[in-house]
């Protein structure tokens, strides 16, 4: 993200202008762009060396009218509150549009996860609990990994919560590992949910997906398995990814003649998304610049990293021939960006719609975690298809309808679904 974008301030701005189309009253709106709770909190870890450090957490719960708030915990060096804020918000839109019954929220702590041994990495998780273990629960606030974070990370917060409470509670984390609570599935799920939006859009503009072509920024959990069901589900061809290289501090962009092979790169990248680049180069990749991705010649543009990152002076490099931009990331596009693809007649399937395939399938997680029955692979991929097909399929209509944006139909999805619940709880009646 570069340093003029604030992502809370984009969350807010976006909101702003649908609130406006949707002639909602000016103090429902004021509820709604501001979060409800946030807590800042000092996690002291000590570490491998015996010295003691001090770190900074964070948990923003945005809105819980629709039920517990939900949202990941990002462990990042450049993680700020106004971003926990933003993804916090979007989450709320997110899982209203995906119609789950969860609310909004977002954690983090201020540090770089590759810079801790295994112990201070469980020390963190668990101090992140005991911060958070009063204001957290499967009935109000329901954690799950974010960038940085691990389905192991997960399973460390869950036990360390279910101490303190006095009991197994595995529905407080969702993500978690396999044997612990976790759920089939859930490693494959955002990536798959943007590529089934993928379809559903390709179908929506008669485009064939065996003749696409995908440019993808990223090659996180997201980006490994939307790149795989481009070329799996759909038959297409991924271009080229990108990733961010811990080692050398800076990104570069993978690409190869004929496309990449997903699979392959999976065997050689490590748990934070970084690409072995001596094995990729071994194997006849094309190792450039990490802002190279967006300048590959393809008709789906699938940015799939961090926010804030199709911006105004990216734009100009993209490849004339997107047709599609799927939005993996959250917030990856900016205002600036949004102007430009209407101008341009890019159809834009927005960041919360996009990506709603983690939480849902969180959300999957949760309830077999309480049946104490856990579903087949199978089951939760077709639960999860029908699902963001659904989405997708009411967001357009209503774009169709009102004859708006995509962003903007999907935030008129939300928005009212969230009012909606707000009414039926009586929260704007106007009663104590």
């Amino acid at each position: 993200m570069s340093g003029q974008i604030n992502a809370f301030e984009m969350a807010q701005k976006q909101f702003d202008g649908v609130a406006k189309q949707l002639k909602l009253d000016p103090g429902v709106a004021e509820v709604l762009r501001w979060p409800m709770r946030e807590f800042s909190f000092r996690i002291p870890v000590r570490l491998d060396d015996g010295s003691l450090k001090v770190f900074q957490g964070f948990r923003v719960q945005h809105n819980d009218a629709r039920g517990p708030n939900k949202g990941g915990i990002r462990f990042a060096a450049n993680e700020t509150m106004d971003t926990v804020r933003a993804l916090a918000t979007w989450m709320t839109w997110k899982c209203a549009v995906a119609d789950i019954p969860l609310g909004g929220g977002k954690g983090g702590i201020i540090v770089d996860p590759s810079t801790l041994t295994v112990n201070e990495k469980e020390e963190m998780c668990r101090g992140w609990v005991r911060a958070m273990w009063k204001n957290i629960g499967p009935r109000n606030d329901v954690p799950a990994p974010d960038i940085g974070t691990t389905p192991q990370m997960m399973g460390w917060m869950m036990d360390e919560y279910s101490r303190l409470v006095g009991q197994y509670t595995p529905g407080v984390f969702t993500g978690k590992p396999l044997g612990g609570g976790g759920s089939l599935g859930r490693t494959e799920a955002t990536g798959y949910g943007v590529i089934y939006t993928v379809r559903e859009a390709m179908k929506h503009l008669n485009i064939d997906g065996k003749n696409s072509v995908a440019a993808i920024q990223g090659f996180g959990n997201v980006s490994q398995y939307a790149a795989a069901g481009f070329v799996e589900m759909l038959g297409g061809t991924v271009a080229c990814v990108s990733c961010w290289d811990r080692h050398d501090k800076k990104a570069y962009t993978y690409s190869k003649k004929g496309g990449i092979d997903p699979r392959f790169l999976l065997t050689i990248v490590d748990e934070y998304g970084t690409i072995d680049k001596a094995k990729a180069q071994d194997a006849g990749y094309i190792v450039e610049d990490g802002d190279a991705w967006i300048t590959k010649e393809a008709n789906v543009l699938i940015p799939a990293a961090m926010e804030g990152q199709v911006t105004a002076d990216t734009i100009g490099k993209m490849s004339k021939g997107i047709k599609i931009v799927a939005e993996g990331a959250n917030g990856p596009c900016t205002p600036e960006a949004d102007e430009y693809f209407k101008k341009n007649n890019i159809f834009d399937i927005p960041d919360f719609l996009c990506n709603a395939g983690g939480v849902t399938t969180s959300y999957f997680e949760q309830v077999q975690n309480d049946m104490n029955f856990y579903w087949s692979k199978e089951e939760v991929l077709e639960r999860l298809d029908q699902k963001m097909t659904s989405a997708f399929n009411s967001v357009v209509d209503r774009s169709e309808k009102e004859k708006v944006y995509m962003r903007d139909a999907a935030y008129m999805v939300a928005i009212d679904r969230v009012v909606q619940a707000m009414h039926l709880r009586g929260w704007l009646t106007g009663k104590p």
